[in-house]
């Protein structure tokens, strides 16, 4: 490594003959981080997944985001979205909250050194990492929390950005940062701070994964699908949309899962076009039920899934059966040029092509990244290519969803198939287990 190693083992403090977690977190009952339960524990073990190691995982994390500033010469990172955060320290406080009131934010430098502002400066929020070399308070100059003291506050906040920068990156002022507010840009820029973009650092470390986070990953997989599982059963003619989609929150959560980004399930009609959120329309009997998770699961991992069902007693239509055989055969036939090495335009224009009918309405990408979230790459249909498209390349270790939005402008319904799947050495391994439809693969 080009930089200085922490000199503390990646150990939460464990006594000696201290029961541990398959996750090698301590088995005290008083787990202070976010984490999978007793439930997601036996379910993984009955499946045979083997759990990551978050000290490891955690390590990798931040050793492939600390080389990543000394590859391209920054004197540091500044990190306010939650989920990159979430990265570089695997710490979680109010997250959703966080995410409209940016009150958190890390500091890490190439030597190592990682500081995190906190709210209230409450260091045993994140002891359980001692990767984080510094626990400081003070990075709130939203107005809501600072009010017409705002510039007052991102005044101070940049002083202590500049003096950590001299201590640890001597005359390099190069910083990179994803996201800040402009009385904090203004008050760096002041001190003569070279700002560069930090979102193209972090989403491109993010986006191979290390062994760990594959094993994390696997084991969200199935707990989401146990909690899709659940979900199914509860999908009956008669209930709403919503009571549906409420089975699914309540399964994320009891197995050790955090949030779902949006509620992207709808029936009957409302299946066509895409994207109305689920509310209170009943479900009638032999019509479809669509949905897209978007589900933040166990150990903060995206699990992005979707499926449609067919409700009811009586059998599907042809037309609806047609629907969802195309909708299989685009994310199949695309999931098949997954490999490494291959450029993300060729996935754009390569793959099965919609037929026409289904093209106005089609979804916003073919495949995209996934990890803590939807993440980089976003890979656009041939159409939208000049418009929208960019370029890049496919590494093992990559994960990425391939999905699709079948249904005709005027259609009575729609279908919606999605699948996530690892880049491996040779190509891909798909990690969805969840099973389609039967009588709409009939």
């Amino acid at each position: 490594m080009n930089y200085a190693s922490s000199d503390r083992k990646i150990d939460p403090a464990k006594k000696p003959g201290q029961a541990m977690k398959p996750d090698n977190t301590p088995d005290d009952n008083d787990r202070l981080e976010i984490g999978p339960t007793a439930l997601a524990f036996d379910e993984w073990e009955a499946a045979g997944l083997e759990c990551p190691d978050l000290q490891e995982m955690r390590r990798f994390r931040w050793e492939r985001l600390t080389q990543a500033l000394v590859d391209r010469d920054l004197g540091g990172i500044l990190m306010f979205d939650p989920l990159n955060i979430r990265y570089a320290t695997d710490t979680t406080h109010m997250q959703l909250w966080n995410a409209h009131n940016p009150f958190r934010a890390c500091l890490l430098l190439p030597d190592g050194h990682m500081i995190l502002w906190e709210y209230g400066g409450y260091k045993y929020m994140s002891d359980y990492n001692p990767l984080v070399s510094e626990v400081r308070a003070g990075a709130s100059f939203f107005y809501f929390a600072t009010g017409d003291r705002t510039e007052e506050k991102a005044e101070l906040f940049a002083k202590e950005v500049d003096d950590v920068l001299r201590a640890h990156s001597g005359d390099n002022r190069r910083l990179a940062i994803d996201k800040i507010q402009i009385a904090g840009l203004r008050a760096l820029d002041h001190l003569g701070i070279e700002v560069h973009e930090g979102e193209d650092v972090t989403e491109l470390t993010r986006a191979v994964k290390g062994p760990d986070e594959i094993k994390a990953m696997r084991c969200a997989m199935w707990a989401c699908e146990q909690s899709i599982a659940e979900m199914r059963k509860a999908a009956v003619p008669g209930v709403t949309e919503n009571d549906v989609w409420a089975e699914l929150h309540k399964e994320n959560i009891r197995r050790g899962g955090e949030w779902i980004e949006t509620r992207i399930l709808s029936t009957g009609q409302r299946t066509n076009p895409w994207f109305q959120e689920c509310g209170p329309r009943v479900l009638q009997n032999n019509e479809i039920l669509s949905f897209d998770t978007d589900l933040i699961g166990c150990y903060g991992m995206c699990t992005d899934i979707s499926r449609s069902w067919f409700i009811g007693d009586g059998e599907p239509t042809a037309e609806q059966k047609r629907l969802h055989a195309v909708a299989y055969e685009h994310i199949m036939t695309n999931a098949e040029m997954v490999k490494p090495g291959i450029t993300l335009k060729e996935l754009t224009h390569g793959g099965h092509q919609l037929p026409d009918e289904f093209v106005a309405q089609r979804y916003g990408s073919k495949f995209h990244g996934v990890g803590l979230c939807d993440e980089w790459p976003a890979v656009k249909y041939p159409y939208d290519w000049e418009t929208r498209g960019y370029n890049g390349v496919l590494e093992p270790g990559m994960m990425l969803c391939v999905e699709a939005y079948i249904g005709a402008v005027g259609g009575r319904e729609g279908i919606k198939l999605e699948d996530q799947l690892l880049v491996t050495e040779t190509g891909y391994e798909n990690m969805t287990r969840c099973p389609f439809d039967e009588k709409l693969m009939s």
